[in-house]
């Protein structure tokens, strides 16, 4: 069972930046997808940014290309997203989620953290 806890969240500027966190429990294999989520008050949750566990070429949804960044760290055993020039419309929910298959629904889910962006 793989486990999910995400942080780092918090409330910033516009133009300001994040790092968040998802700590992993559990084991992974190379072919595991790592992915963030979000979903504003209203909306539904949108896909954010994925990578393969054994770190393939990350995906990012067209609104955060250049401007936010997902690795991971297999040592740590933590995904992260470097969040830059945060916008309000980046005000959300953040979830971290984990995929076994190369598609299809994500498996695993983290609990949230809030990221709120002010002008």
């Amino acid at each position: 069972q793989v486990q999910l806890v995400e942080s780092g969240g918090g409330s910033v500027q516009t133009g300001d930046s994040l790092t968040l966190s998802c700590g992993v429990s559990g084991r992974l294999f190379n072919s595991y997808y790592m992915g963030w989520f979000r979903q504003a008050p209203g909306k539904d949750r949108e896909f954010v940014a994925a990578v393969t566990w054994g770190g393939g070429i990350p995906q990012y949804a067209d609104f955060v290309k250049g401007r936010f960044t997902i690795s991971r760290d297999k040592d740590k055993s933590t995904v992260l997203m470097e969040m830059n020039s945060l916008k309000p419309q980046d005000t959300a929910v953040y979830y971290c989620a984990g995929r076994v298959g190369s598609y299809g629904p994500y498996d695993y889910w983290g609990q949230g953290t809030q990221v709120t962006v002010s002008s």
